[in-house]
């Protein structure tokens, strides 16, 4: 029987920075669903739609073909047989996928391969229901947080190391309007399971993080 681990919690917190290490680390598969909604959203982006044009997004998502594939052991994500991964991490793709995510369309395409890959391997799997909507059975639940301010300031730094320019303040601001629209979107908001851990990274480092995330593995998988 698989083993699966949900990781759940709202933008910025350190997700797939954690949701990869442990990957690594216990030699489980990494799905990123927040690539793969962000591909979504790359998709719509590409073909000039508008978030909040219900009839064509639920259209356009039936001709979006995405996969997740690895080239030299890192996770690499295919819209239409295209490698988008460098595509992805821009705020504009992200502010999109939020957007689209609460579309039935949408989330029905990509959550038949999510149950799928967690039904027949030992995956660890990262996003915003993955513990409430996803993989509610998994055998390990994570709610990973941290202050909005903290949240802001990574994104910033991360931005800052590609050479991208941006306002702490105007980061931040959309943060707290991304955690509003996710937390009380209609089809499965963000929240935390009830049966899921919270672990607040805000003081805390990744490696911190990692450790603790694995000793509540051992503990569960004796």
């Amino acid at each position: 029987m698989s083993f699966n681990i949900a990781i759940d919690g709202p933008a910025g917190a350190g997700k797939s920075t954690i949701a990869k290490k442990i990957a690594a680390k216990l030699s489980f598969i990494y799905v990123d669903t927040g690539a793969m909604y962000r591909a979504m959203g790359l998709h719509f982006l590409r073909k000039g739609i508008r978030p909040e044009d219900s009839a064509a997004i639920e259209a356009a998502a039936l001709e979006a073909d995405v996969t997740i594939g690895y080239e030299n052991k890192e996770q690499q994500v295919y819209l239409n047989g295209e490698n988008v991964t460098g595509f992805l991490r821009t705020e504009e793709v992200g502010n999109m996928a939020s957007s689209v995510s609460v579309y039935p369309g949408v989330r029905r395409q990509l959550m038949a391969l999510q149950k799928e890959l967690a039904a027949r391997q030992d995956v660890v799997m990262d996003g915003r229901d993955i513990g409430t909507a996803v993989l509610p059975q998994a055998q390990l639940k994570i709610y990973l947080t941290a202050s909005s301010r903290v949240r802001a300031l990574r994104r910033y730094q991360e931005l800052k190391a590609r050479g991208i320019d941006g306002s702490l303040e105007v980061i931040e601001a959309d943060i707290i309007e991304r955690d509003e629209r996710d937390m009380t979107r209609e089809i499965s908001p963000l929240c935390k399971a009830e049966d899921a851990v919270e672990v607040d990274s805000s003081e805390m480092t990744i490696e911190q993080v990692v450790s603790t995330v694995i000793d509540l593995y051992r503990e569960r998988s004796r």
